[in-house]
């Protein structure tokens, strides 16, 4: 079965949009709050890592869509995980 181009690029587009969206929205409400202890670090270790793979994995298979959603996300991740740091030793300290 041939799959349309037009279809697959909309699906990874949506895909990266939506996968994004949270990141972003967290990003945000970590920085209006200053607040982002109920995130788990290992967590976000592990989302990288994942979003890591998945960019090597988008390279080697030439996929655009891949490789800058991944990029993004990582980007994003290592966002918050620098602001859980500094929150949370900013939460200890008072």
């Amino acid at each position: 079965m041939e799959v349309d181009q037009t279809l697959l690029s909309v699906i990874g587009i949506a895909a990266g949009i939506l996968i994004l969206s949270g990141w972003v929205e967290q990003v945000y409400k970590g920085y209006r709050t200053k607040r982002l202890k109920d995130i788990s670090k290992y967590l976000m270790v592990f989302i990288g890592i994942g979003a890591v793979l998945w960019t090597i994995y988008g390279v080697l298979i030439l996929d655009v869509f891949v490789i800058a959603t991944n990029i993004a996300a990582v980007i994003l991740m290592v966002t918050v995980f620098g602001m859980k740091m500094k929150y949370d030793k900013r939460s200890k300290a008072v």
